[in-house]
């Protein structure tokens, strides 16, 4: 495939838009939306490691009133640790005026477990979203009863799982209409039989992997659950070829080999990572060495964190980025078709600038609507004890990157403001636009500390269109669903997706920047049924449904 069209239409659809880019900055606005959510994770000097990997958070609207809402998972004690309030996770009623309220207690959805990730889906096709929750422990699955009440159906449904959970996402494996569900699961850990672990004779976190004693810990399998339409799930994780038992931290779901159907990619701690092709009969292979995104471009594994489909260069197919522990560079892999990737990570100018810091959610998004797909770094030592032993400091900023047409990636985080907002912990980023102006907002939970809620300001000023889609035949979410938007010549292909990036999940609803084009000439939607909808002309600016099946 000749590449280099693309990325000419790329560069001239963008130059309109750089002005635009330039005056995009983030603003925190966590306190005056309402949000008084505090991360705590049950540390108590005793360096058990679910402290280490800090929490998710997902939007939603719950409550079908238009407006995003806002969960946030939240941790325990452990151990030598009591709090003086009992740690929750949270619920916040975004109520379209940008404030949010605490409404945990009256949902019904205040997890006590050790919460860790989630990911948000209407499993039972009635149109309402429901909350999945991962734990150090047994996982949690709250169904939306549709009175801004919801019930915990975990038992009932068969999803209640204890192993370490981490990322999860729904997904429609067999394109049936019914969204089953991948849980990652990390390793086999009890705070029983915690190991000691010094570096320079400092009490500190365990390493998973010795670099020379090799494993320290065992890595658990991974869950996929099939959705059988009658409120319950069925474990088919050996049947459907799911048997590689790794580290994992983060999901990736998106069509790489735009095949019609979802494929799988787990991202593992210090272990080779895994890309499960979907075989179109419900099974799955793991096709990640052939592939080129076990490892890096030096065949190294790297410590797997975060990770996002994303089309970087608009060429139609989907890339791929990986974050990584301190020392290794955020990792970008550039999809050359034919079910192969290359490791741009340098050449792009990723690698340069991620290398110093201990990264962990990554995700692709347009923060600038100029069309291009950016990519978001979230950052954070895992070691709290790290000044002790380490010039790196513990605290560390996120990382935006602005893709500039050209292959190429700037760091624009000081000149939008992340860079000072973010001097945190961070852990999980969910992306979505919270005043439905237009242009993408940002929910950081950060480790042990308080999440952050940044709002983009100046992003609408360049012409965007935003999809929520509505399946009939397909699930009710169209999760699964690509969409394919072309605007002053310059095509965009994006897909719903379920979770993403690092325990999280962003909004469901897709966001396309035109940059100075007012229509899009075609909008096409391709549905997990195979249904393959089209609509012309589509003016800018402005929140459509699509409903499957409409643009025949």
């Amino acid at each position: 495939m000749n590449r280099a069209p693309a990325l000419l239409c790329c560069a001239l659809f963008s130059l309109a838009a750089v002005d635009a880019a330039a005056q995009v900055r983030y603003v925190d606005v966590t306190a005056d939306a309402g949000i008084r959510f505090k991360h705590a994770d049950g540390r108590s000097g005793r360096k058990y490691l679910p402290e280490t990997l800090g929490s998710g958070a997902a939007f939603l609207d719950y409550d079908g009133d238009g407006d995003i809402d806002l969960y946030v998972v939240n941790a325990a004690d452990l151990p030598g640790a009591r709090s003086r309030s009992l740690p929750t996770n949270a619920l916040y009623r975004n109520d379209g005026s940008g404030h949010f309220e605490d409404v945990t207690a009256e949902a019904g959805v205040g997890d006590t477990g050790y919460g860790v990730g989630c990911a948000v889906a209407d499993y039972d096709n009635d149109g309402r979203p429901d909350i999945y929750v991962t734990n150090y422990g047994a996982n949690v699955l709250y169904r939306n009863a549709g009175d801004g009440t919801f019930t915990n159906v975990t038992d009932r449904a068969g999803v209640g799982d204890t192993r370490w959970g981490t990322s999860c996402a729904f997904l429609d494996v067999d394109r049936d209409g019914l969204l089953d569900l991948y849980v990652v699961n990390y390793m086999e850990f009890s705070t029983d039989h915690n190991r000691r672990w010094e570096t320079n004779g400092v009490r500190t976190y365990a390493s998973p992997v010795d670099q020379i004693a090799g494993s320290v810990f065992v890595g658990e399998r991974d869950i996929l659950y099939r959705n059988s339409g009658d409120g319950t799930f069925t474990d088919v994780t050996h049947a459907a070829g799911i048997v590689g038992r790794g580290l994992g931290l983060a999901i990736a779901v998106g069509d790489y080999d735009d095949d019609g159907d979802p494929d799988i990619q787990i991202a593992n701690d210090m272990e080779p990572d895994f890309l499960y092709r979907n075989d179109g009969d419900g099974s799955f292979t793991n096709v990640a060495p052939f592939a080129g995104v076990a490892y890096d471009q030096d065949g190294m594994p790297g410590s797997g964190m975060g990770a996002s489909f994303g089309d970087m260069d608009n060429d139609g197919l989907l890339d791929l980025v990986v974050s990584n522990a301190a020392s290794s560079p955020a990792l970008l892999f550039r999809n050359e078709g034919l079910g192969m990737f290359a490791d741009v990570s340098y050449r792009s100018g990723v690698g340069q600038v991620t290398l110093p810091r201990f990264q962990w959610a990554a995700e692709f998004l347009d923060y600038d609507n100029d069309g291009r797909s950016d990519i978001y770094i979230a950052s954070g030592h895992l070691q709290d004890n790290i000044a002790l032993f380490s010039e790196e400091p513990y605290a560390q900023p996120d990382t935006l990157l602005r893709n500039r047409g050209d292959g190429r990636f700037a760091d624009v985080s000081v000149q939008t403001g992340v860079a000072g907002l973010t001097m945190d912990v961070s852990r999980g980023v969910a992306a979505g636009d919270i005043d439905n102006d237009g242009d993408l907002d940002l929910l950081l939970t950060n480790s042990n500390r308080p999440a952050r809620l940044l709002r983009n300001d100046g992003g609408s000023a360049n012409r965007w269109l935003m999809f929520r889609t509505v399946g009939t035949t397909s699930n009710r979410d169209g999760i699964g669903a690509r969409i394919r938007v072309v605007a002053d010549g310059v095509s965009q292909v994006k897909e719903v997706r379920s979770g993403s990036g690092y325990l999280s999940q962003g909004d469901l609803r897709l966001l396309f920047g035109l940059g100075n084009a007012a229509r899009a000439e075609l909008v096409e939607v391709r549905w997990p049924s195979g249904v393959l909808d089209r609509f012309h002309d589509v003016p800018a600016s402005r929140i459509v449904t699509l409903t499957e099946g409409e643009g025949r």
